[in-house]
């Protein structure tokens, strides 16, 4: 079958991408791996519009159910995976097809394409990560926090998810030692001037990890002060890996400009990539700020895009016969 537009993404830049173009009547293709995005593993979230406090499992199910409520114009793909996306294929040779989709389970086709993959977490890439983790290695604060009630533990990352971080863990732990690769922290000043007036806290700069210790469970971590080249050794149960996130977006390179930090870049007023019939919208995409909210945004206006592109070929809705 021929897809209008194909959506590769469930969360917040997905669903509000799919909302649209099945309200403009495109035959949309939604495929994720799961609904919620990121968001998913946070217990709270206070800055969702229309919700003071809403979990990040409820706010997938309310993605997911609003995808679904389109059943004539909307297919929905989940679990799965794309793997590759290929331009210039054809459907068979009576009809034109811009883009081929690739997943485990098949292949589809579509007119256009809304990049809406997210980003997923940032590693250290150091021994003993990979080992550990699970095992006191965490990428999560709101969802382990708890776990670490009176042990010690450190924050690798001075910037918004590495302060975060420590407010959620300095209601449990025993101490909380934060390491920033810089010498100074980057996250925002308020939550700043909050945690330098815990006195559980421990602010460490100029601070590279270099190991995370253990036997059977995390027993610590060291780091290399960078300014003496001094290696030293915190005993800890837990290590919080705050470092941002990579841009899942591997499945287009080389079709569409990608930059220095895996982000596709995008014309921001149009969602437009550098092929055109590709759209980007959320994490993925260059655009600077990382919310939900503006996530939701960016999938408006990529279907909106995408709408506008299909009509300037002359490529009508199969939905209109």
């Amino acid at each position: 079958m021929l897809y209008d537009v194909i959506i590769i993404g469930g969360g917040p830049a997905g669903v509000a991408a799919t909302v649209y173009t099945a309200r403009k009547q495109l035959k949309t293709l939604l495929i994720t791996d799961q609904f919620g995005g990121q968001s998913i593993v946070s217990d709270d979230i206070g800055n969702w519009i229309g919700e003071k406090n809403i979990s990040g499992i409820d706010l997938a199910k309310k993605l997911e159910e609003h995808a679904r409520s389109f059943p004539d114009m909307v297919t929905i793909k989940s679990p799965e995976k794309v793997t590759k996306i290929s331009d210039n294929k054809c459907l068979d040779h009576h009809r034109e097809c811009d883009f081929e989709v690739e997943t485990g389970e098949g292949k589809y086709m579509g007119k256009a394409i809304i990049l809406a993959s997210g980003a997923r977490h940032r590693k250290l890439k150091v021994p003993g990560e990979d080992e550990y983790n699970g095992k006191g290695v965490s990428y999560c604060s709101t969802c382990d926090a708890p776990l670490f009630k009176d042990k010690d533990v450190v924050v690798v990352g001075g910037g918004n998810s590495g302060l975060e971080a420590v407010v959620d863990l300095s209601a449990y732990a025993t101490k909380v030692y934060l390491l920033q690769r810089g010498d100074k922290l980057s996250g925002d000043p308020v939550t700043q001037a909050q945690i330098k007036k815990n006195s559980k806290v421990e602010i460490i700069t100029n601070a590279e990890t270099v190991e995370i210790l253990g036997d059977k469970m995390v027993t610590g971590l060291k780091y290399k002060d960078t300014k003496s080249g001094e290696e030293k050794e915190l005993k800890v149960g837990g290590v919080f890996v705050e470092i941002g996130s990579v841009p899942n977006s591997e499945i287009v390179k080389g079709v569409v400009d990608i930059d220095d930090w895996g982000q596709v870049k995008i014309d921001a007023m149009h969602a437009k990539t550098s092929h055109p019939g590709i759209f980007a919208a959320g994490d993925v995409s260059n655009d600077p700020y990382k919310q939900n909210n503006i996530s939701v945004g960016d999938g408006v206006r990529a279907a909106l895009a995408a709408y506008s592109y299909i009509l300037d070929l002359k490529k009508g809705s199969p939905a209109e016969g």
